[in-house]
């Protein structure tokens, strides 16, 4: 057996801890996942109809499609991070949202639409939020639930700031011309800073998790024991029923949001609501889930996980009753509000929650598959809102489905707590 003499873990005061840079650079990653996102993306639909003359229910299903089919492929991404680092994978998903970048400032089929659709949706809002997620527990442990709020906050910034500065530059220019901005800002602001500074794990620079050093010890396997017994694989945590529940509750809140959010102009529209109006709560939505997210570390760490999930699937009920209810926009500031709160509490629980539950040595496994089953979810999300306004000439159909599915999530979450290894 391995002996030297090591030192006993203790926390090391008044030393810089690497692990901030991390967290700055998952934070900056989340932000650049935006090229991915559906608040992104859907600035761009009515383009698309108006320039090329496809109707809006091609478009919607194209998009829903190519979000399934790149979600079925993040559970590869997850085990290619596990075997050769989320660092390097990272490099790789970001040079590819450039270049689909690029693509689609190309666009004049609908061929090539799906083919953006597809790459945006599989390294944007798929592998640019993975991949952070993967890294970020490995250098924080106490300070984890906090980490990730911090991490979130880049998500959130760019849900706010991204649409109306998009909308500014295609007022000025052209919507060409803003998807080549991206691919540039990727290329040559974000990949530089992650390929100098990103470290997948403390020991890469002999460092350990939340800044502990070494002190005497004669095994130095017995360092890693408490993570090693604390962990699962894949097909043991889907072995349990909290993995189950809890997965059901993390796709809720990202099925509904993306459902609302790409009919959101038509929604509003319905209820005589004008685009500016409209584009104004959708910047709120991401206004109030940014204080949100950065307090929901604190309310993490006071209260018990699967307390705090039924508490998530409550807020998505009352978000989607005030929807179904309103009709002036004063009404839907307060669903901004609710709907706000429930995105910035998901946000910080679906990154904490995993590693909480399962450990760390197999995360990007289980990470990919949660991701895979979130971006499937995102994917379905509008087609119910579509087909019911196709019907009904209404979405109140498809909000009410909603409801039900956030009501069974209440009791889901409450019966889901932390499972114990055998």
């Amino acid at each position: 057996m391995l002996k030297r003499k090591l030192s006993v873990m203790y926390e090391k005061k008044n030393r810089f801890y690497y692990g901030w840079i991390i967290l700055a650079i998952s934070s900056l990653g989340h932000f650049f996942s935006g090229p991915g996102q559906t608040y992104f993306i859907s600035i761009f639909i009515d383009y698309y109809v108006v320039d090329f003359g496809w109707d809006r229910s091609t478009v919607s299903s194209l998009y829903s499609i190519a979000t399934l089919l790149a979600g079925l492929l993040l559970f590869t991404v997850g085990r290619l991070s596990d075997r050769y680092g989320q660092k390097n994978i990272i490099l790789i998903v970001a040079t590819l949202l450039g270049a689909s970048c690029i693509w689609n400032s190309y666009l004049s089929s609908l061929w090539m639409l799906f083919i953006g659709f597809f790459i945006n949706r599989l390294t944007g809002q798929g592998s640019m939020t993975l991949l952070p997620s993967i890294v970020l527990p490995q250098w924080f442990n106490k300070k984890r639930a906090f980490a990730f709020s911090i991490m979130s906050m880049g998500g959130v910034i760019g849900s706010a700031v991204i649409p109306p500065f998009n909308t500014w530059l295609i007022s000025i220019s052209s919507w060409n011309f803003v998807w080549r901005l991206w691919a540039i800002l990727l290329w040559f602001f974000f990949i530089p800073i992650t390929a100098f500074f990103l470290y997948n794990k403390p020991k890469d620079l002999g460092l350990l998790t939340d800044n502990k050093i070494i002190d005497v010890i004669e095994d130095v396997s017995t360092l890693h024991i408490e993570e090693q017994t604390e962990s699962w694989t894949l097909i043991e945590a889907m072995h349990t029923k909290p993995f189950w529940g809890m997965l059901y509750c993390q796709i809720l809140v990202p099925m509904i949001t993306t459902g609302v959010i790409f009919h959101f102009f038509s929604i509003l529209g319905s209820k005589g609501i004008s685009a500016s109006s409209a584009s104004f709560m959708l910047s709120l939505l991401a206004i109030i889930s940014f204080p949100i997210t950065l307090l929901a570390g604190h309310f993490l760490d006071r209260f018990k996980m699967n307390y705090v999930i039924a508490f998530i699937s409550l807020l998505q009920l009352m978000a989607l009753s005030i929807l179904l209810l309103s009709k002036s926009i004063h009404t839907f500031i307060f669903f901004a509000i609710v709907q706000g709160t429930a995105i910035g509490l998901q946000h910080v629980s679906n990154g904490v929650v995993w590693p909480n539950y399962y450990g760390l040595i197999n995360l990007g496994s289980i990470r990919g598959f949660i991701m895979t089953a979130t971006v499937v979810s995102s994917a379905i999300g509008p087609i119910p809102f579509g087909l019911t306004f196709d019907i009904f000439a209404s979405y109140q159909v498809a909000i009410l489905i909603m409801m039900l599915l956030s009501g069974i999530g209440i009791f889901v979450g409450l019966l889901s707590p932390k499972p114990k290894k055998p």
